[in-house]
């Protein structure tokens, strides 16, 4: 009888052994659930979602303006591309030609820009109405020209202006208008100006021959760059 104890007594003593190399080898995963969320969450995307709180900030802000927009859904388009927090920008003070998706602050600080900067300028260097900005769009999945690094544009975070049409006609374009006469390359340098003080990068003409004909905003790097 004291054999089979000895017996059994071995077994499950051998059976406790297995198990406890066996979560001794498991030791990895033995992570509280929330720790264990933490350490498999994916990277942060590269700009904030539609869901996020700073979406909900930025919308709000954005209706300040009297804009209608329309709250699209967050997206990855592959090659680094995305559109995260993005809105379809439908009617502002303005209207604009050529607009597409964009994050929700390149939204908000050109709804601003349009009010605050260009409206005024167009009354004071031409005596007139705005009427029109005409753009080359926002979302574009490339790379920077020049560069092997991703545009601004691929992450729907930049825009592209191209003109302005006044009420009485005349429209005022980048491309003509930068070294035309005196009162278009007073009334184009201040509304890069006013961009500067909205957008962390604002390029022209005078930056490289391949913005002859546009004015390039965005929101992306850390900002402070104006030329």
């Amino acid at each position: 009888m004291g054999v089979m104890v000895c017996l059994k007594w071995g077994r499950e003593l051998g059976l406790a052994l297995i198990a406890a190399l066996m979560l001794s080898a498991c030791a990895g995963d033995m992570i509280p659930a929330g720790k264990r969320a933490q350490a498999r969450k994916p990277s942060t995307p590269p700009r904030y979602g539609v869901n996020s709180a700073e979406f909900r900030q930025c919308a709000a802000k954005l209706s300040s303006l009297g804009a209608r927009f329309t709250p699209l859904p967050d997206r990855s388009f592959g090659g680094g591309c995305t559109a995260y927090g993005a809105v379809q920008l439908d009617q502002i003070n303005v209207p604009v030609q050529g607009l597409g998706v964009m994050t929700c602050p390149v939204a908000q600080n050109f709804a601003a820009w349009a009010l605050y900067g260009v409206a005024p300028a167009a009354r004071i260097y031409f005596g007139v109405e705005l009427v029109r900005i005409d753009t080359f769009g926002t979302y574009n999945c490339r790379v920077i020209a020049g560069s092997s690094r991703l545009s601004e544009h691929g992450r729907a975070n930049a825009i592209d202006i191209s003109g302005f049409l006044l009420a009485d006609g005349r429209r005022i374009s980048v491309q003509n208008g930068w070294n035309g006469d005196a009162a278009s390359q007073a009334f184009l340098r201040a509304v890069r100006t006013s961009a500067c003080r909205r957008f962390r990068t604002v390029l022209s003409p005078d930056y490289n021959a391949a913005h002859h004909d546009h004015l390039h905003f965005d929101m992306g790097g850390r900002g402070g760059y104006c030329r």
